[in-house]
């Protein structure tokens, strides 16, 4: 090659280099005085359609990207200037084209919003959303979609979609407030992010963290077609929102038309239901804190109701089937069916009721303002389930909470050898909240229900029934007790008395002296029936009628037994009423043992009045 077409060559290189390094290093200066700040907050402006302010001067970096670094910016409505700025960021870096620069541009395809403050309202629907812009390239693109929806919403034609660039969005150590009671409030912090959309026709996503209620979140959206989603139509929507409290997402189809309709699969999580609704402030006070909560369903959403189908739920690792209908509105209300193949009553009422102990396992207060604020219409079975150390098979329920009403039943199960109907009802009044508890366990083996029940003395072992009617006021579940009223009533056929060793027995009275009735239950005493009546008043059982009959003997109880205090305070005897004894004096008559119970429930003694009996 000739040298001086090399010469040639190497001056225009040089020239090239010369006139790149001229422009880098004119760059700053063209910034400065063509793309001033009044011209980037106008560029801003019409891309977001707030009013844009730049209090701060720009600074115009080259390397290692041409941007703009802006302080003290904010965004605000057009229409409302006494109103605070929905947006406020301590600094915005914006990347800018070069090229476009030395034509005295501003074109932009990055924002970065640092250490943002963003002002939300709460929207009808309880969520917490920016103010709307009144115009911009945003605006008007939404616009010119809703007319290509409305055109033809079944099949709306996506190439007369605009195709205007937006770019990405970033957001970094920002927080989101809301105007409560005249007061800045914050809702979101330590809010971390970016949109990216790259045009109005193309696909968008939105991934954020942030701290809410002292819990880290995490929020991802994204749709293949944002512009006809925002416009009205329907489009592809995935949503999922991470928490420790609990999880949710949704993958189908959307549409944010007045009639908002959504229709897809959606899963919802929790470690602990009580802690979701702690967490989330809605409200209601679960009775119980139960173990993990999921569900899983196929949903469609439109004009305030929610239908989930094929849903399958789990509450405490019990998994269950079945059909929710949710309608929102100034109460919402839940209807549907669940079965179970295994299933504890306990963590079910923990969940959709308020009808369970603080804690799930001792007394509490009762917090029946959960009627107040939800409608419940559940039915509900399964082939095994568990009420404490009850296990019943083949349950047919229900539970209804409306208008301070809450209601639990059991229709039908078998439990005890036998068959069970229950009803637990609290209605909230003026006055108080009232509570009526309702059981007829019939064909049961007595020995099972008294174990069940925590009575192992003198519990007739055999086929019978037991009717127990309670109703009074109550605050706490001892007080439900304290003051009930109503009557216990059951009935035995032949079997046993447990823990009862009457000759033993006898030979105490006999000798005279209290003794424990723990010193005798070392038997077991055959009989041919047992009948029992009692009237409840106030906490107060009174018993009017017990008996218990045997070959050769009678036993008869009457007194008093107390809820509050678990005293005792009965008489009884031991008869035989178809033998004729001769006494000491000669005279025919019953013979008898006369006793009196005293102490506690769970401490008896004996104290004889009379002897007469032999127990030989």
């Amino acid at each position: 090659m000739p040298s001086s077409m090399i010469r040639r060559g190497i001056w225009a290189i040089g020239a090239a280099v010369i006139v790149v390094a001229l422009v880098v290093a004119a760059l700053p200066l063209i910034a400065s005085t063509r793309i001033v700040r009044d011209r980037i907050a106008w560029e801003m402006s019409a891309w977001s359609g707030f009013r844009v302010a730049i209090d701060g001067s720009p600074r115009i970096e080259v390397w290692p990207t041409f941007r703009a670094i802006l302080t003290d910016v904010t965004l605000s409505q057009w229409t409302d200037t006494e109103a605070p700025p929905v947006v406020e960021a301590e600094r915005v870096e914006v990347d800018l084209s070069a090229m476009a620069a030395l034509r005295g541009d501003v074109v932009f395809s990055t924002a970065r919003l640092v250490r943002p403050t963003i002002r939300v309202q709460r929207t009808p629907a309880g969520l917490f959303l920016p103010a709307v812009p009144t115009g911009g390239r945003i605006t008007r693109s939404i616009d010119t979609a809703r007319g290509v929806v409305n055109a033809d919403p079944a099949k709306p034609d996506l190439d007369k979609l605009p195709t205007d660039t937006f770019g990405t969005v970033e957001f970094r150590d920002g927080r989101m407030v809301a105007s409560i009671g005249g007061k800045d409030v914050e809702i979101l912090s330590s809010l971390n992010g970016q949109a990216n959309w790259a045009a109005m026709n193309s696909n968008a996503t939105l991934s954020a963290t942030g701290i809410w209620r002292g819990e880290s979140v995490a929020l991802d959206v994204a749709s293949a077609r944002p512009l006809v989603l925002f416009a009205g139509g329907m489009a592809p929507l995935t949503l999922s929102f991470k928490a420790a409290p609990a999880t949710f997402s949704f993958d189908g189809t959307a549409s944010m038309s007045e009639n908002t309709y959504f229709d897809g699969q959606a899963k919802f999580s929790a470690p602990s239901l009580r802690r979701v609704l702690e967490w989330s402030q809605a409200g209601i006070a679960p009775g119980a804190a139960i173990g993990s909560v999921s569900i899983s369903s196929k949903i469609t959403a439109t004009g305030g109701r929610v239908k989930f189908d094929n849903t399958a739920i789990a509450l405490d690792n019990n998994p269950g089937m079945g059909a929710l209908d949710l309608s929102l509105g100034a109460q919402p209300v839940i209807s549907g069916t669940l079965a179970f193949d295994t299933l504890d009553l306990r963590s079910f009422l923990s969940a959709f009721t308020p009808l369970v102990p603080t804690g799930g396992a001792g007394p509490g207060e009762i917090d029946t303002s959960f009627a107040d604020k939800i409608n419940l219409d559940l039915r509900l079975s399964a082939a095994h389930a568990t009420a404490g150390p009850i296990q019943l098979a083949d349950v047919a329920a229900t539970a209804q909470v409306k208008d301070g009403l809450s209601v639990f039943d059991i229709s039908d199960a078998s439990a005890f050898g036998g068959n069970i109907q229950t009803s637990l009802r609290f209605d909230r009044k003026p006055e108080g909240s009232q509570v009526e508890i309702r059981l007829l366990a019939s064909d049961i083996d007595g020995g099972a229900f008294g174990t069940a029940a925590g009575m192992t003395r003198l519990v007739p072992v055999g086929t019978g029934t037991v009717s127990v009617i309670l109703k009074g006021p109550g605050r706490t579940w001892d007080s439900i007790f304290d003051n009930a009223d109503g009557s216990v009533s059951a009935t035995f056929g032949p079997g046993a008395l447990s823990k009862l060793n009457l000759p033993a027995f006898l030979k105490h009275t006999e000798q005279g002296g209290f003794f424990a009735l723990d010193d005798v239950s070392d038997g077991t005493l055959p009989i041919d029936g047992a009948e029992i009546k009692a009237t409840i008043s106030k906490g107060v059982a009174r018993i009017d009628k017990a008996e218990a009959n045997s070959a050769k003997y009678k036993i008869w109880l009457s007194g008093i037994a107390s809820y509050a205090g678990r005293g005792l305070a009965l008489s009884g005897g031991v008869i035989q009423p178809d033998q004729a004894a001769t006494q000491a004096n000669g005279q025919q008559g019953p013979n008898q043992s006369s006793f009196f119970v005293g102490g506690t429930w769970s401490t008896p003694f004996i104290s004889p009045i009379s002897r007469g009996v032999s127990g030989e």
